[in-house]
């Protein structure tokens, strides 16, 4: 019996998501388990009456365009070229908990930034979807 059938992997599309992906991918395939990749894009509301001539919709469209193609590219690079990769648009640590659900995740793997200061004080994405996850969580340090 597989402890883990279905890998959830959240990437930024940083330079730190190629070698979580890795640890993921190295992971997932130790355990049989399958790899879906997923980015989420978190907009920032347009100024109203700001300087773009172009409308924030065809933005917003280009910018999912973008990090698609960027993600299955991450895929390919992690020899992951059959597994489904998405891009979802919204709250960052809604949408990871929202497709774990719908997905039936068995583990989710996301990468952690080491904190100092008052940034200990933020409630970052790791923290939030550690404690909403309907499955567990592991998160990968990024480079230091």
């Amino acid at each position: 019996m597989a402890v883990y059938r279905r890998v959830l992997l959240v990437v930024d599309l940083t330079d730190d998501s190629l070698a979580i992906g890795r640890k993921a991918q190295a992971l997932a395939a130790a355990l049989g388990a399958e790899v879906e990749l997923l980015h989420v894009v978190e907009f920032v509301p347009v100024e109203p009456m700001g300087e773009t001539l172009m409308p924030s919709v065809q933005i917003e469209e280009e910018l999912l365009q973008r990090s698609q193609q960027r993600l299955a590219a991450l895929a390919c690079e992690l020899g992951l070229a059959g597994a489904q990769c998405r891009v979802e648009s919204g709250n960052v640590k809604a949408e990871i908990v929202r497709v774990a659900r719908e997905r039936h995740a068995d583990l989710i793997v996301l990468g952690s930034r080491e904190r100092h200061g008052l940034s200990i004080l933020v409630n970052l994405t790791e923290d939030t979807v550690l404690h909403s996850a309907p499955c567990d969580v592991l998160a990968m340090r990024a480079r230091p």
